[in-house]
């Protein structure tokens, strides 16, 4: 059975993305997907490691909100993908009310711009507390804290890489 390759329509715009764009559009799901990973054993109460004894046990809802959180990451990743592709300059025909409009690029690039930013403010602040500037949670060993790290430092990348892609859409929508 032959393999396929997942064919996202990307670069399908009125004038170009940039090739980095392109690479940066598609690599973001997983760039984010370590963080995700990281983030399920807690859906069935496993701390990985971590030390807290003030920790209440885990809430009835608590696997359905980790793994919703999980899906909900991969998906805005995905959705990131929209400021390289076609369906980020006119909406698709299949949405309702909508469908076969053109996308005005301040309604697409506000929301990545304020979204990059609040990436930023949740992610890039790791460094601090490693650094023992901001409190950190504690963990049984190096090995679970190394883990820890290795597994939520790509995320740090997200919300650069969502502002960097939001300032080439705007760039490439702008008029000449």
């Amino acid at each position: 059975m032959p393999i396929t390759r997942l064919a996202l329509p990307l670069g399908d715009t009125e004038r170009p993305a940039p090739d980095w764009a392109l690479r940066l559009a598609k690599t973001l799901p997983f760039i984010v997907l370590p963080h995700c990973l990281w983030r399920l054993p807690f859906a069935v109460d496993f701390r990985m490691g971590m030390l807290d004894p003030a920790a209440p046990p885990a809430p009835w809802w608590i696997p359905f909100y980790v793994v919703g959180l999980s899906v909900l990451t991969e998906a805005l990743a995905l959705l990131t993908t929209g400021l390289v592709s076609g369906w980020g300059e006119v909406v698709p025909h299949w949405v309702p009310f909508l469908g076969g409009r053109r996308v005005a690029p301040l309604a697409a690039v506000i929301p990545a711009a304020l979204g990059g930013l609040a990436l930023v403010a949740m992610f890039d602040l790791y460094p601090l507390a490693w650094m023992g500037v901001l409190p950190e949670v504690g963990f049984s060993n190096v090995w679970w804290m190394l883990m820890a790290r290795v597994c939520i430092t790509p995320a740090m990348l997200w919300g650069p890489i969502v502002l960097v892609l939001a300032l080439a859409y705007y760039r490439r929508r702008r008029s000449p």
